[in-house]
């Protein structure tokens, strides 16, 4: 697959990269991917990807741009207040990189729907707020055998993991699901909305960037995306830690009752 004059000049500083080259931004151009949510994590994300040449990014959001978004949703504009979001995310990648080809998927991912929308999609970003959609949406990626990246912010703080559950890791066991990292949910109430708790802009933009990041790592092949690993950014000290997890065996997607 050859690139025009005006793709080798854009994506030159990837081609550079012997991590990315050629093959790599090849892999990107041909690459499908979905992301959940052009909230505050799918905003810079989707940002991130059209311009790293992603061929082909899916939206799926029901909602609309309102002006309280704008202080943490770069993807969005005063100009798109009232406006669906993703229509509004397709308008910005279309300006960022034309060569991307947008699917807009106005709904809500629901246990109904997942697998229909993910099916058609190399890998999937969530970035959803809410832990029903994060169970629906693993649990599908599951079953479908495709990556998800999965991200989530608190007021300063947020965390991302890389999940593969139908491979197998070094050490011979199944990679981690979803529910070995979150086996239950937190009761209802304990856990506020962002807007009866508040967020910090700039701290979705650092976490959605990241889980751009493990995008391209996954669709490249450079580096180690982070399976069995949880990212944790501390915001107001400035900090990084990781968490090591693993597979667990009362889970019941691969684990040991699945498997009977």
């Amino acid at each position: 697959m050859s690139f025009s004059d005006d793709e080798l000049e854009r994506y030159a500083r990837h081609i550079v990269l012997p991590e990315i080259g050629g093959p790599g931004q090849v892999s990107l151009r041909q690459a499908r991917i979905l992301v959940i949510g052009a909230g505050g994590l799918g905003a810079p994300a989707l940002l991130y990807l059209a311009a790293a040449g992603a061929g082909t990014l899916g939206i799926v959001d029901d909602d609309t741009v309102s002006l309280s978004n704008l202080q943490r949703q770069v993807i969005h504009d005063t100009g798109a207040v009232g406006t669906l979001k993703t229509q509004s995310a397709a308008t910005r990648i279309a300006m960022v990189n034309p060569h991307v080809a947008v699917e807009r998927h106005e709904t809500r991912i629901t246990p109904e729907n997942a697998a229909g929308l993910i099916a058609g999609y190399d890998l999937v970003l969530d970035g959803s707020d809410n832990f029903a959609t994060r169970y629906c949406v693993s649990d599908a990626c599951f079953h479908l055998r495709k990556p998800l990246v999965t991200g989530a912010v608190g007021r300063f703080d947020g965390s991302l993991t890389v999940l593969l559950p139908f491979e197998t890791g070094a050490d011979g066991k199944p990679n981690p699901t979803y529910r070995c990292l979150f086996p239950e949910a937190p009761p209802a109430g304990t856990v506020p909305t962002c807007a009866e708790a508040g967020v910090l802009g700039a701290l979705t933009g650092v976490i959605g960037t990241l889980m751009a990041m493990e995008a391209i790592k996954l669709v490249t092949g450079a580096g180690e995306p982070l399976v069995g690993r949880l990212l944790l950014y501390d915001a107001l000290a400035a900090t990084f830690d990781t968490i090591r997890y693993a597979w667990n065996p009362a889970n019941p997607l691969s684990g040991k009752k699945a498997a009977e």
